[in-house]
């Protein structure tokens, strides 16, 4: 069920994410040998689409010496998608979904997923990696599911942005916080070499941490928000990005709008008359709370209170696929101590 080798392949530190699957034929989980252990586990490729891990990773090992200087444990995910360049394979799962914990726990994908927590609980991981991109514009950032010291600290080591989520289940960072800390990091847009140099100094950095502190991470070292909430377009919602005649039509320079703290009123997209079109918003435990956050005036949907959105795209087989975008709101990290405020 689930592939495990103790080596990479000839050549594959030089194939590209769209070539990946002729070496790494199926979801495979490498184990190299370092000189510290636990291993760092590190995850790539869960969405085919989004190659900066994979990238980030031959990057850092064509320049790392060997022994390495930790262990790594290397999970490469959906490569059939990679193969087309696209998030998933039409009737596939999400390979991000299906993780324990989650509501999708049925089928060879699922269980493979366990299967991988499974066996990195048998050897133990001094922490856990989830490397993607985004096609929005939004900043470098971190995720974890849990505030403790060490998750906040190796959320941190990559941005000081963090968001704190726990919804939707399912997703790898979640399955492995159990484990160890545990972090998703977004690394920009696909392509941006910036996005896998940051990735890579990151993982670099990573592999020579002896421990991640149980200190607080002080106030003014870390910008954190939670997720408020999860917004998707129904089904049956026509939706574009350009002047025209669908149910809902979004500004075309919608996703300039990610990470910015948006005043109520401000308005997020053009409503077909008559259509009765809207969005849904849910919170993190499932219960909807789109008339907490969205209006329809005349003919705009509008926020009816302030709000900092994330993951806004002009993709719309992403907001299809996913979702439209998360709100978040800012939040202390707990048990921190203030930032020292200048009393001249």
């Amino acid at each position: 069920m689930l592939r495990e080798c103790d080596h990479l392949p000839e050549g594959f530190l030089e194939t590209p994410a769209r070539r990946i699957h002729r070496i790494v034929p199926e979801p495979t989980l490498f184990h190299l040998p370092g000189r510290r252990e636990p291993p760092l586990f590190v995850c790539v490729l869960l969405h085919g689409n989004e190659p900066v891990g994979l990238e980030a990773v031959q990057a850092l090992l064509r320049e790392m010496p060997t022994p390495l200087p930790r262990a790594l444990s290397l999970f490469v995910g959906n490569v059939q998608a990679a193969a087309q360049g696209v998030r998933v394979l039409e009737g596939q799962p999400d390979f991000n979904r299906i993780w324990p914990g989650g509501e999708h726990t049925d089928g060879p994908e699922a269980r493979r997923m366990q299967a991988v927590v499974d066996r990195m609980a048998e050897r133990g991981v001094f922490a856990s990696v989830d490397l993607h991109n985004n096609t929005g514009l939004n900043p470098h950032y971190g995720c974890v599911n849990r505030l403790d010291p060490p998750y906040l600290h190796l959320a941190a080591l990559f941005a000081r942005t963090v968001v704190h989520f726990t919804s939707p289940r399912g997703v790898q960072s979640l399955a492995m916080a159990p484990l160890c800390p545990a972090v998703t990091l977004e690394c920009g847009r696909p392509g941006d070499p910036h996005g896998v140099a940051h990735a890579r100094d990151y993982l670099q950095a990573c592999m020579h941490l002896c421990t991640l502190p149980d200190t607080p991470v002080p106030q003014h070292d870390l910008d954190l928000f939670h997720t408020a909430a999860r917004v998707q377009v129904p089904p049956e919602v026509g939706i574009a990005f350009a002047p025209g005649e669908a149910d809902l039509v979004f500004d075309t320079d919608l996703d300039h709008m990610n990470f910015r703290e948006l005043p109520a009123g401000t308005a997020l997209a053009r409503v077909r008359p008559g259509s009765g079109a809207r969005v849904t918003a849910r919170d993190e435990t499932g219960r909807e709370v789109t008339g907490r956050y969205f209006a329809v005036d005349g003919d705009r949907l509008v926020l009816t209170r302030p709000a900092m959105p994330s993951m806004l795209t002009l993709d719309a087989s992403i907001v299809r696929q996913d979702c439209l975008c998360y709100l978040m709101e800012r939040m202390a990290p707990p048990g921190a101590p203030p930032a020292i405020m200048d009393a001249g």
